[in-house]
């Protein structure tokens, strides 16, 4: 007789689950190596193993040290953050187009850091503004969700969208207000972009430690996929749970915008693509989809930087670009699947 399907989902992960975990893994060293060797000035394979061993100096060694390796790992850490925020999201408001945006705590954070582009502000008091700004929405949204006690999913999402309207709607009226000379910088902040990214420690960290306090709640999140009626009938909180998976969406997105700016369809599309690999299980969901995501943006940002090379494009764009067609191929795959 069969086990019921919500027992198969805390059943110990297979050797295909960790076989595609590791491949997710190696594909994401492999991005960051690109990205360490192209650019408009080349570097080789040789020259980086070189710089890591400690013998090379000069061009090479800065460059890749002082240059690409922090932006690199700016970019795995902001899609990997993306990515995590985004498979907590659809389990939290069940729904499968949800991605890190849909509440709104971009356009909290957009709004500020525009306020801050505006007053001729930068380093950490645009990357304090964004914070700030993002810490505000995502208040704003659980205050008036929670309005009364009650709390669902559905008023949860509706309070985010409409919230989120706003703050698209503040963010048109900076853009008609600012001067010429802003208005590059905040279209590229818009965007998504990467070349001002700040030191990215803080974020690696943040990330480190949200998929730490996702790990002990990974078995509650393959039951409350099934719906609130199965988990409570299995005994989890799923008030508590709830409340959990919004806070931390919330600071994963918040700490992704921070590092660069608005960078959409890695937190949409990452989440659905790991699902299709096999990975359904919480416990390995979570570390794969932020390998997956933090790799597929490693890469976005390395043809950022060198397909129109000297010139720069904002990496949102290039995300756009190849979460498009990712996604409509993902979805009619989804289609074909008895």
């Amino acid at each position: 007789m069969a086990a019921p399907r919500h027992l198969n989902m805390l059943r110990t992960p297979d050797r295909h689950a960790f076989g595609v975990l590791l491949l997710l893994g190696l594909l994401a060293v492999f991005a960051l190596g690109l990205a360490l060797m192209l650019g408009s000035v080349p570097v080789t394979a040789g020259d980086v193993l070189a710089v890591f061993a400690g013998r090379a100096d000069g061009m090479a060694g800065r460059l890749v040290l002082e240059l690409r390796l922090p932006r690199a790992l700016s970019a795995f850490a902001t899609g990997a953050l993306l990515a995590v925020a985004g498979s907590l999201m659809q389990v939290l408001v069940r729904n499968p187009l949800a991605d890190p945006y849909v509440l709104g705590i971009s356009g909290g954070a957009a709004v500020a850091a525009l306020l801050a582009l505006l007053a001729g502000l930068g380093g950490l008091w645009l990357t304090g503004s964004a914070f700030g700004g993002a810490l505000l929405a995502m208040l704003l949204v659980f205050g008036l969700a929670h309005r009364n006690g009650d709390w669902s999913p559905t008023r949860l999402l509706l309070t985010g969208v409409v919230l989120a309207s706003g703050w698209g709607a503040l963010v048109s009226f900076l853009l008609v207000v600012s001067p010429d000379s802003r208005l590059h910088g905040m279209l590229f902040w818009l965007m998504g972009d990467l070349a001002y990214a700040g030191d990215p420690g803080p974020a690696l960290a943040i990330l480190g430690l949200g998929l730490l306090a996702c790990w002990p709640l990974a078995r509650d999140l393959n039951v409350l996929q099934r719906g609130d009626l199965q988990a409570g009938a299995l005994g989890v909180d799923t008030r508590k749970l709830q409340r959990r998976l919004y806070l931390l969406a919330s600071l994963l997105t918040a700490s992704a915008v921070v590092q660069a700016g608005s960078i959409g369809f890695v937190g949409l599309v990452i989440p659905h693509l790991v699902r299709l690999l096999g990975l359904t299980d919480h416990r390995l969901l979570l570390p794969g989809a932020a390998l997956a995501g933090g790799g597929l943006l490693v890469l976005a940002d390395t043809l950022a930087r060198t397909l129109l090379a000297p010139q720069q494009l904002p990496v949102g764009i290039i995300t756009a670009l190849i979460g498009i067609p990712l996604f409509l191929h993902l979805l009619q795959r989804g289609a074909r699947t008895p």
